[in-house]
C-alpha cells in the first residue's frame, strides 16, 4: 500500500519513461532518480523503444542487436537490476516520424507509436503483476505524449531538465506538443527555477525540485595527485571540466582571457566539438586541451586547478539548465567563476558570477586572492546538500501535494 510519511512515498509502483536508456555508458538524472525511487518503491525503468531509423543507422551495434532480439522474441525484455528495480526493453519497434512536415499527420503517426509503446509497457506491467502505478516521464515529449490516456496511471509526472525547444529536432513539433503535455500532466517538476517557471505557464502544479549529484567520487579524497599531462604547467591554472561545445561555451571569452593574461594557464578537460577543434584556442601557448577523461580522473584535474570556470554562452539552451559541474567544483572546495544565469543564482553565495564577459578576468583575480580554508569548507558543505535523496524527497512532496489537490 502506498504511503507518504516523513517526506517519502513508499510502497508504490513507479514506471519511468524518458530519453536515457539504462545501458547508456554515461550517467543521467533519470537513472539516479530511478535508483532513489527504488529504495522505497517498485520501479520499472522503461527504455525508449527502438525506432526504424536508429535500426538502419546502428544495426551492427550490440545494444541494437539486443533490442532486436527482444522484438523478435528471442529474449525477455525485462531485467532485474536491483532489489526493487527492473529495466525493460520494449518488444515493439516504432516508426521514425519527426521528419513529417504536417503537424496533423505527425500527431496521428505519433499516436500510433504511443499505442505500440503503451501496449509493450502494459505487457511488462502484467508480467510484474503491477496494477496501480505512478508514471514519471523524463522530458520525453513525443513517445510518452499519450501514455496518460493509454495507460491511465494514478498520477502522471512530467520532469523538465532541459529546455528542449531550443533544439531544432524538438522544436519542430514540440513547440506545440510540450505545452500541451505539461498542461495535462498531474504535476510538473524541474531541476531549476527557470524551467519550473516555464512549466508554470501551462500548469500551476509545477515545482523546482533542485538537482542531485553523485559527489562521492569528488569528496573521497583519493585523487589528490596532479595528472601527469598537466603536472609541469606553471600556475595559476584556470580550469574547465566538461564537454567543449560551441553551442554552450563562449569560445571568444576563453580566447580573450588567454590573450590578455598570458601568465595564466587555461586547462580544458573534455571532448571537443568541431568548432573547438578547428578554433584558434589550439594556437595559443597557454591553453591546454586534455581531451576526454574518465569521470574517475576528473577530481584530480579539478584539484589541480586554482580557479574553476564555467564560461557559458547565454542562449535558450543554457539559460535554464542546472550546472552540475558547479557542484563538482564546489565539492572540492574550489573557487568558481561562472556566467550569471537564473539557475546560477542558487550558487551566488559561493561563486563569483559574471554578468558580462568583461567581468571574468577581475573576478578570476578576486577568486585567486580571496581563497581561504573557511571559504573552501563552506563550498564543500553547500555542495554536499545537493544529493539525490534530497532532490527525490522534493519530488515526493510535489507529487503528494498534486495528488491531494487533483
Amino acid at each position: 500500500m502506498q504511503t507518504f510519511r516523513d517526506g517519502i512515498i513508499s510502497g508504490a509502483a513507479i514506471v519511468v519513461t524518458g530519453q536515457q536508456p539504462w545501458d547508456v555508458a554515461i550517467g543521467s538524472n533519470c537513472k539516479n532518480i530511478a535508483l532513489e525511487f527504488s529504495r522505497h518503491n517498485r520501479v520499472l525503468y522503461v527504455n525508449a523503444p527502438l525506432d526504424r531509423i536508429t535500426l538502419w543507422r546502428r544495426r551492427k551495434d550490440p545494444d541494437i542487436q539486443k533490442r532486436l532480439d527482444v522484438i523478435r522474441g528471442r529474449r525477455s525484455g525485462l531485467e532485474q537490476v536491483g532489489d526493487n528495480l527492473w529495466t525493460y526493453y520494449p518488444d515493439r519497434m516504432i516508426e521514425s516520424v519527426n521528419w513529417v512536415g504536417s503537424q496533423r499527420v505527425f500527431e496521428m503517426l505519433n499516436r500510433h507509436n504511443n499505442r505500440r509503446f503503451a501496449g509493450s509497457i502494459r505487457r511488462a506491467l502484467d508480467t510484474l503483476q503491477i496494477g496501480d502505478f505512478l508514471l514519471f516521464n523524463d522530458n520525453d515529449i513525443f513517445r510518452s505524449f499519450y501514455l496518460k490516456e493509454m495507460l491511465r496511471p494514478e498520477l502522471y509526472i512530467y520532469y523538465s531538465r532541459d529546455f528542449l525547444l531550443a533544439v531544432d529536432y524538438w522544436k519542430k513539433h514540440g513547440a506545440k506538443l510540450e505545452p500541451e503535455l505539461i498542461a495535462k500532466s498531474d504535476v510538473c517538476i524541474a531541476n531549476s527555477a527557470y524551467l519550473a517557471e516555464y512549466c508554470r505557464q501551462y500548469n500551476p502544479h509545477s515545482f523546482d525540485v533542485g538537482q542531485g549529484c553523485d559527489l562521492e567520487i569528488f569528496t573521497a579524497g583519493s585523487n589528490s595527485d596532479i595528472p601527469a599531462d598537466i603536472a609541469d604547467i606553471p600556475r595559476p591554472v584556470i580550469g574547465y571540466v566538461g564537454a567543449l561545445q560551441s553551442l554552450r561555451l563562449d569560445m571568444a571569452l576563453l580566447h580573450d582571457i588567454a590573450v590578455r593574461r598570458p601568465d595564466w594557464r587555461l586547462v580544458l578537460v573534455g571532448p571537443e566539438d568541431d568548432h573547438f577543434r578547428a578554433g584558434g584556442l589550439h594556437r595559443l601557448p597557454n591553453v591546454h586541451f586534455t581531451g576526454a577523461r574518465d569521470i574517475s580522473a576528473l577530481p584530480a584535474y579539478i584539484n589541480a586547478f586554482d580557479v574553476c570556470i564555467n564560461p557559458q554562452l547565454l542562449n535558450e539552451v543554457t539559460i535554464g539548465n542546472y550546472p552540475r559541474k558547479i557542484d563538482e567544483y564546489l565539492a572540492l572546495g574550489k573557487p568558481v567563476v561562472a556566467t550569471r544565469t537564473e539557475a546560477m543564482e542558487l550558487f551566488r553565495d559561493h561563486t563569483y558570477l559574471a554578468g558580462a564577459a568583461a567581468d571574468y578576468i577581475p573576478l578570476i583575480e578576486s577568486a585567486l586572492s580571496e581563497d581561504t580554508p573557511e571559504r573552501q569548507s563552506a563550498r564543500k558543505a553547500f555542495a554536499a546538500a545537493h544529493t539525490w535523496e534530497n532532490s527525490v524527497k522534493a519530488i515526493y512532496r510535489a507529487v503528494h501535494e498534486a495528488g491531494l489537490s487533483r
